[in-house]
């Protein structure tokens, strides 16, 4: 079992996987892949990892990558998600928000492409 303190830790949301990094080494520490291998919002509070990824919401051990529990958010359907929660103060809406700007410019151009 890893004993590495989670602020010396750097957790990376990447096609569906999570991964953490040591911080002053760069060294993969764990990986836990989520589902599929889509965008993933990551946030970390008290020794938590939440993650969403293909519409779904994940929480990991954050010193071992063990799934603590997952929910589906059945009928919900597979987009972007966000995380908050009243600790956090919004820092973890940037990233989706960057991601879904960047979705909708590729879509934006192909269709320009499909029309020309």
């Amino acid at each position: 079992m890893n004993t590495m303190q989670t602020s010396a830790l750097i957790f990376v949301g990447i096609r569906g996987s999570v991964v953490a990094l040591d911080r002053a080494t760069g060294e993969q520490v764990w990986a836990s892949h989520l589902k599929g291998s889509d965008f993933v919002n990551v946030f970390v509070e008290g020794g938590q990892v939440f993650a969403t990824c293909y519409g779904e919401v994940f929480c990991l051990d954050a010193r071992t990558g063990i799934a603590m529990w997952h929910n589906r958010l059945k009928g919900l359907g597979t987009g972007l998600a966000t995380l908050a929660t009243d600790g956090q103060g919004g820092r973890g809406i940037a990233p989706a928000l960057a991601e879904k700007r960047r979705r909708d410019e590729a879509a934006a151009a192909a269709a320009v492409v499909a029309t020309t």
